[in-house]
């Protein structure tokens, strides 16, 4: 059975792509590149993590989703101030949830190696 946190992740990882195509068509390649590799990263390390050869290994591929979603937050912030491109009023409410999910899972995974 697949993960809410997995299917949302995925889905914020194509609603990344659609947006950096639109970067990329606006000749704004460096900021599309940093966010699509950061933006497409979290669901990669949280698919990882469902296959993690024990609890710890879980909790890093986790950690590191969540330090992915902290830099595509700092991104996207850079790219409404910036302006260029409007970016879709979901992308980073949607960013916002993944991240809580990160944490709480993260949270619960430490709580039951205690």
């Amino acid at each position: 059975m697949e993960s809410i946190l997995k299917k949302k992740s995925f889905q914020f990882a194509i609603e990344i792509v659609e947006y950096c195509e639109k970067l990329s068509l606006e000749k704004r390649f460096a900021l599309s590149n940093q966010l699509l590799r950061s933006g497409t990263s979290i669901g990669a390390n949280i698919s990882e993590a469902q296959f993690a050869s024990s609890r710890a290994d879980m909790i890093n591929k986790l950690k590191i989703s969540e330090k992915e979603a902290n830099e595509t937050l700092y991104w996207i912030e850079i790219l409404s101030t910036l302006d260029f491109i409007e970016v879709p009023k979901d992308l980073k409410s949607n960013l916002i949830e993944i991240k809580k999910m990160l944490a709480a899972s993260i949270k619960t995974l430490k709580s039951k190696e205690e």
